[in-house]
């Protein structure tokens, strides 16, 4: 048997969708538009283009860029051609991102005309990049000089070479932020993306009559792999977005009737909180999807009563899992509040004590999985790669609870756990009651070295626009709610906090932030 007559890739999801619904749109993004049809054939072509310019199957190429239809041509178009996706985080200097450049060995660089400089830069930090590829923006913008154009390399006519690729080829490595001092590449085969399109069609109802907003970073698996992946896969139209900000989402939800949404918390508090939210018909918006964070019990009540029509879904993984690990459904989300649900389809997860064994109900355990979604490896780091699937289960590295019906509650990072005079303490169980305080709009718990405690329990405090709110509220009405260990010894305010382009609260630049200015004290 020939193997391209069982083959399954990231690349033939999107060539199956084409042939069911070659007319229906597929990607709109600024003044552009593709049907099913249009994408496809632009994906060979572009592939094509990148065959004729020297990329091989098997080669790395690093994407720093941000959201764009030149993206999600680009994605489809390195899994046709057999090349593997490298996305880079374009809020890295120049030196992260040679380092990336480096470990991965990418020897062609993608990236737009607002990261040209960026580019340049790390690339030339003793690098193996010879080839830069230019890719169009959601606002209109100029071919960068020296750069191959994708329109170029998109008009290609010559034929697009034999690939004999499989589903276990490998078709991205993710380099994740994580804590640790080094990013970690985490090699996510086709199938592994695959079977998590699955899972995310199955458990978060992502489906063929969905009009998706895609607003977070491209260059972050969650939006890249649980909702603009599997929405190719099932057909559903497609708007791309790079300004994940409330005056340029409210307007693009109103103008193409979005059905679909992803954001992190943080991004739906920034909506709810927008003078033009009330003036906005969102009616349309029936599905929305958070994930990075657990959304605050009071946040969720508030999405309740102002989009009533909305239907809830709390994703939570990492990118080692392609990232879906497991769901809180809609019907949940007050019922399990804080909780990130159970493993999704093709995931099996587990809460274990340091010998493996399954915890009690309540107690502290790490999660850890088995699933087809899980990486290969780390790239080139087989030591990370042993201790990360010790015992034949992969350690993500959070500590979570289990309840009695199996809902899961991750109460922290393992090395983000305070501990404050002998006692451990969830910053998220304190986020959770400061959030009870009408008055805040925000907020972080982080442990600050402290004489007397070891670490503090520190919270940081955004208070909403008009409203005013003192330390010494804050902290009575944590003592009057929960252990006085666990109550902030120290609150101070902020006028934001610190986030990454997915939404992810930095926790660690808080750390930096604050504890040079309290050890003062």
């Amino acid at each position: 048997m020939h193997p391209i007559v069982r083959r399954q890739t990231i690349a033939d999801a999107l060539r199956r969708s084409a042939l069911r619904s070659p007319a229906k749109p597929a990607i709109l993004c600024g003044a552009t538009t593709w049907s099913y049809a249009e994408f496809d054939a632009l994906v060979t072509r572009l592939a094509a283009g990148l065959a004729q310019r020297g990329i091989a199957q098997g080669d790395r190429v690093a994407v720093l860029a941000r959201n764009s239809h030149g993206f999600a041509a680009l994605r489809f178009a390195l899994a046709r051609r057999g090349a593997v996706l490298v996305p880079i985080n374009f809020m890295l200097k120049a030196d992260e991102v040679a380092f990336i450049l480096r470990h991965a060995g990418a020897q062609t660089l993608a990236t737009d005309s607002g990261l040209v400089d960026l580019a340049r830069a790390a690339a030339a930090l003793d690098t193996a990049v010879k080839d830069f590829i230019w890719l169009p923006s959601e606002d209109p913008s100029e071919p960068a000089p020296g750069m191959a154009s994708f329109h170029d390399l998109a008009a290609c006519t010559a034929p697009l070479p034999d690939v004999s690729l499989t589903s276990t080829d490998l078709a991205q490595i993710v380099y994740t932020s994580g804590t640790e001092s080094t990013p970690k590449g985490a090699m996510l085969t086709h199938d592994a993306v695959l079977w998590q399109y699955v899972s995310c069609v199955v458990d978060a109802g992502i489906a063929a009559n969905d009009l998706a907003l895609h607003a977070l970073p491209l260059y972050h698996c969650a939006q890249l792999d649980v909702f603009f992946g599997p929405a190719i896969y099932m057909g559903g139209t497609n708007v791309i977005t790079a300004k994940p900000v409330p005056d340029n989402l409210l307007p693009l939800i109103a103008r193409h009737r979005v059905t679909s949404f992803f954001a992190p918390p943080t991004v739906w508090i920034a909506l709810l909180r927008s003078p033009r939210f009330d003036t906005t018909d969102l009616s349309s918006l029936t599905k929305g999807y958070y994930g990075a964070s657990i959304m605050p019990v009071e946040v969720l009540k508030e999405l309740a009563t102002r989009l009533p029509r909305v239907r809830l879904w709390n994703l939570y993984g990492q990118t080692e899992i392609a990232p879906l690990a497991t769901m809180l459904a809609p019907e949940d989300q007050l019922r399990k509040p804080g909780s990130c649900g159970k493993a999704v389809l093709n995931v099996e997860t587990r809460v274990v004590d340091d010998a493996m064994r399954d915890v009690a109900v309540g107690e502290v355990g790490e999660i850890v999985h088995r699933s087809p979604h899980l990486m290969l490896g780390y790239f080139h780091d087989d030591e990370r790669t042993r201790a990360a699937f010790e015992g034949g289960w992969f350690h993500s590295g959070d500590l979570a609870t289990i309840d009695d019906e199996g809902y899961i509650t991750v109460v922290d990072r393992k090395k983000d756990m305070i501990k404050t005079g002998g006692e451990n303490v969830a910053s998220r169980e304190v986020e959770e009651m400061i959030y009870r305080l009408p008055q805040v709009s925000e907020v972080a718990v982080i442990g600050l070295p402290d004489p007397k405690w070891v670490e503090a329990v520190t919270a940081v405090v955004v208070v909403k626009t008009g409203q005013t709110l003192t330390a010494e509220q804050v902290m009575a009405h944590c003592n009057a709610h929960m252990a006085g260990f666990k109550a902030p010894k120290r609150v101070v305010f902020a006028d934001s906090l610190p986030k990454n382009p997915s939404g992810k609260l930095l926790k660690r630049e808080l750390r930096q932030a604050w504890a040079a200015p309290l050890a003062t004290r």
